[in-house]
């Protein structure tokens, strides 16, 4: 039964080089490997904006513009995490205000030792909703190759 409503933002990042950026993780709680966009929890009293350029600051370490909304989920998600919440997602297509030096790898997701968080670059030709595990980042992953 849903008792709650679970409000995620996400940042995709894509560079110059038409590369896009995704997160591996590695959730020991409930034993599940995602590959997803970096983001997180709408925390009180924050927007949604505030809560990308937040997230992107304390996962990836740097700074970034909002420069688009680019989708907020419009079916039902029950949490892969918790099966009391309902997920709704909103995703932004941010710019970084300084230098990333993140890896390119279009291969195997890199899952790190302990939790946490390992940034990759994903090639343009090699990114597609398959990379994704997450059913909203799917549905974005999807959106951004037909309108990219």
């Amino acid at each position: 039964m849903i008792r709650s409503i679970n409000l995620r933002v996400y940042g995709v990042l894509m560079n110059d080089k038409k590369q896009v950026l995704v997160s591996d993780e590695r959730i020991y709680y409930n034993n599940i490997e995602v590959t997803k966009f970096p983001g997180g929890g709408l925390e009180l009293g924050e927007g949604t904006r505030e809560c990308v350029i937040r997230e992107c600051k304390e996962e990836i370490g740097i700074d970034v513009e909002v420069a688009d909304h680019i989708y907020t989920t419009d079916f039902f998600q029950q949490s892969a995490f918790n099966p009391e919440h309902q997920i709704i997602s909103v995703y932004y297509l941010v710019k970084p205000l300084e230098p990333l030096n993140i890896p390119v790898n279009n291969g195997q997701a890199i899952y790190p030792e302990e939790v946490g968080e390992i940034f990759r670059f994903i090639d343009w030709e090699h990114f597609n909703e398959k990379v994704m595990t997450l059913p909203i980042d799917k549905v974005v992953a999807k959106m951004l190759k037909e309108k990219y």
